[in-house]
This record gives structure tokens, C-alpha cells and sequence, in this order.
């Protein structure tokens, strides 16, 4: 007998050996519900989308990449072929091959790309190609670390390169400014320039030509866009290549509740910045590198 039963008197032993089996049935009787709680608890984690999304990838064994398709040297898509490629593209397909997939592309557009990111059912696990991180699509969407530095600059005709200086001098009634609609660039021209004529077209890869042909005066575009159309059509110039109106960078956009995948992007961008392969691909796409 426990020491301290030698001083109760019996009516008191009575009542602590009673509530003791009491007790004793409570958690007997209590336990499936306990067990079942738990278990309950258990498969909600399991069926919760955290945690889940690169097992669905590599389970299907293709990571399904959204992107315009209309952004060069970013991402584009040949008319002829169907085939894509640019420095997105590539970084779509090393992301890919970290998780050890296939990458399949599927096409979107600046006007749809947070509803088409946003799509339940889910269109593409993730979308990329001259998608600039911003804190509007990080409430409502999950954003990678940057991979590109990126800025808003314009291109004009080579011949009209010394008649822009500054913004106040794209801001005036008589010059024509070209973007393409529902992305950021169109987004800036509204805020930004309250005098200039603003025309909306709706082929991104059709403005530098345009502004080539007179159609336009000046477009509203990316330190990593304008460089290639320079390159590749002496009509061009990007007189402000090097004063860019905005600072930011390009990431990989993607629904909330795939933080597993976003763990996963975010490491292969860490890989591909200290292995070198990042600076290679500016390299190859004439990209200053910032990292």
C-alpha cells in the first residue's frame, strides 16, 4: 500500500479508489476518439496541398511550364515550328531537370497570366518568361528569387535616338507610344505618361517592327528585351538603355500552397547563380548580369 493510504480514513480510501476507477473507464472510454482524432489530423497534413505539388510533378513526369511565348530573348514560340526557346526557357528546362521531368510548355498571355496561374484546375505548375517580381502578385501569388535584373527603358527608330533623353520627353502630345496590352508595360505608359498618345497592340513581337516601320514612335519595353532587337535590327535604338525609368527583377510565378515547389525553384536558381550557369546564359543572350 502507498505510504501516504495509511493516514486516509476509510471513508476517504473509499472515495480516492472510486475516482480512480472512474478515471481509469474515462480513458478507456476516451481513447478511439483520441486515436481517431489524431488520425483524422494525420490525413488532412497528407491531403493538404503544401507539400505535395513535386510529388504530383514528378509523378506525372512532365513539369508543365506557362509562358507568353512573345517576350524575345525571354521566351518565344516560332510560328512554324511551335518550338520555344530564349533565357526563360532555360531556366525553365534546368528547373525541369532538377526534378528530374520532362518540361512541356503551355501557352499564356499577358492579359490572362494571373487568372491562368490562378486556374483551378491548375493549367501549368508554374509560369515564366519576363515576369517581374512585384508586391501585387506576391499577395496573391507565390513569387521565386530573382533570376534577371529588370527595367522599364524604351526602344525608337536609330534616327530619332537624340530626341529622347527622358520620360518628359516621351510625355508630350505629339509622340506615339506602342505597348502590348494587360502586362506591366501597359501598366506604366497609363501612369506614367499623361500627354503622350498611347496605342494598345496586341502582339508584343510585333511592336519593335512596328516602331521600325513609323507605325509608333517609342515602345515601352525591358532592359532585356530591347537589347535583342538592337542587335537585330539596326532601324532600332535603346538611347536609354542604361538609365532605366524602374529597378526590379524577373522571377518564376506560381499558386500558393506549392511551397514545396517553390523550395525547389528557388534552390536550382541558387545552383545555376554559384555553379556559373546563370552568367552563361546572359552571356549568350547579350543579358547584363547583375549577381
Amino acid at each position: 500500500m502507498h505510504p501516504t493510504m495509511k493516514h486516509l480514513t476509510l471513508k476517504a480510501k473509499e472515495q480516492l479508489l472510486t475516482g480512480l476507477w472512474m478515471l481509469a473507464v474515462l480513458l478507456t472510454l476516451c481513447a478511439p476518439t483520441v486515436l481517431t482524432a489524431c488520425h483524422t489530423s494525420d490525413n488532412t497534413s497528407n491531403d493538404s496541398p503544401v507539400g505535395r505539388k513535386v510529388a504530383e510533378i514528378t509523378e506525372r513526369g512532365t513539369l508543365l511550364v506557362g509562358t507568353t511565348g512573345d517576350y524575345r530573348p525571354l521566351s518565344f514560340c516560332e510560328p512554324e515550328t511551335g518550338e520555344y526557346w530564349g533565357f526563360g526557357i532555360e531556366v525553365a528546362k534546368e528547373i525541369a531537370g532538377a526534378l528530374g521531368v520532362k518540361t512541356e510548355f503551355v501557352r499564356t498571355s499577358w492579359p490572362t497570366l494571373t487568372a491562368d496561374v490562378l486556374a483551378v484546375p491548375q493549367t501549368f505548375d508554374l509560369a515564366i518568361g519576363g515576369i517581374t517580381i512585384t508586391d501585387a502578385r506576391r499577395e496573391t501569388m507565390l513569387m521565386s528569387d530573382g533570376y534577371l535584373a529588370n527595367g522599364k527603358t524604351i526602344l525608337c527608330r536609330a534616327a530619332e535616338r537624340d530626341r529622347f533623353h527622358s520620360l518628359a520627353d516621351i510625355d508630350k502630345s505629339e509622340v506615339r507610344v506602342m505597348v502590348n496590352p494587360g502586362g506591366l508595360n501597359e501598366k506604366f505608359a497609363n501612369e506614367k505618361l499623361t500627354r503622350a498618345t498611347i496605342i494598345v497592340h496586341q502582339k508584343n513581337e510585333e511592336i519593335p517592327t512596328l516602331i521600325a516601320e513609323g507605325e509608333a514612335d517609342v515602345m515601352i519595353t525591358e532592359i532585356t528585351e530591347a537589347p535583342y532587337y538592337v542587335q537585330t535590327d539596326t532601324r532600332l535604338a535603346a538611347p536609354l538603355l542604361n538609365e532605366p525609368f524602374t529597378h526590379g527583377e524577373i522571377g518564376v510565378l506560381m499558386q500558393k500552397g506549392q511551397e514545396d515547389l517553390l523550395q525547389r525553384v528557388n534552390s536550382t536558381i541558387r545552383r545555376m547563380k554559384a555553379d556559373g550557369t546563370l552568367r552563361r546564359l546572359h552571356e549568350k543572350y547579350g543579358l547584363v548580369y547583375a549577381y
